[in-house]
């Protein structure tokens, strides 16, 4: 058991960059505004990547994506050169993980409750959000534990 909760870190740095990916590749169907990037027959991407939901200020949701598995990464690397502030980075990865997480769940609803049509890939980056998520929690605990020990 040990063993895997040492991998943690290392299981939420290659989740982080098939999300990073994901969202990556999300942009670039927003900005190219290429339909033939969506695989056809799987979801609905081209309605969801162009619906009114797609953006925030002007600004595409999957640069929010990119950014915030980018800012995951750099905490997990940093992880491995602090000292003291260890507890501190898993913290902020938490908290950016639940927020994710929420942001996450708000816009799978708005997909199904509001489009009545699914994206595969951002679907994609909602998995791998909620695994972070998860991983989160159990790095959390696990710190809090040893401090309380």
């Amino acid at each position: 058991m040990k063993a895997r909760v040492t991998k943690l870190p290392v299981y939420a740095a290659v989740i982080a960059c098939l999300g990073l990916i994901d969202s990556a590749y999300l942009w670039l169907i927003k900005i190219t505004n290429n339909e033939a990037l969506c695989i056809p027959g799987i979801g609905d991407c081209w309605s969801v990547n162009n619906s009114k939901y797609s953006e925030f200020y002007g600004i595409p949701i999957s640069v929010f994506g990119v950014a915030t598995y980018i800012t995951i990464l750099i905490l997990i690397l940093a992880e491995k050169k602090s000292g003291t502030k260890h507890n501190n980075l898993i913290l902020a990865q938490f908290g950016i993980t639940l927020v994710g997480f929420i942001f996450s769940l708000y816009l799978t609803y708005i997909q199904y409750g509001v489009l009545k049509a699914f994206c595969p890939f951002c679907l994609i980056s909602a998995l791998c959000m909620t695994a972070l998520f998860v991983i989160s929690i159990i790095r959390l605990a696990k710190s809090v534990a040893k401090v309380q020990d």
